[in-house]
């Protein structure tokens, strides 16, 4: 599966069938691959941020993430198309 936003996208914990997916802290683990700890607090990058859509656990991608760490998006996309995860082109404005 590519991914064939042309922007950011969110990729929703949730899968294609509808069934939350576990574990419950993918999108923080996913996350923490760029993000930094300052005075004891996890800070995400704004390339790759956990958040909530509705109540559902999910995880905004960056299209800039692609042209400066191609391998951890190619990660990324990966494990949306192996868990089969639903993945949204459009990220909503409260997002």
């Amino acid at each position: 599966m590519t991914i064939l936003c042309e922007g950011d996208f969110v990729i929703v914990g949730e899968t294609l069938d509808g069934k939350k997916f576990q574990p419950s802290d993918w999108a923080e683990r996913l996350g923490g691959t760029l993000s930094a700890l300052r005075n004891r607090r996890v800070v995400y990058s704004p390339l790759l941020m956990p958040l909530l859509i509705d109540g559902t656990k999910s995880l905004r991608v960056a299209i800039e993430l692609k042209a400066q760490y191609p391998a951890i998006y190619e990660e990324i996309e990966n494990f949306a198309k192996i868990n089969q995860l639903q993945v949204i082109c459009e990220v909503p404005a409260h997002a």
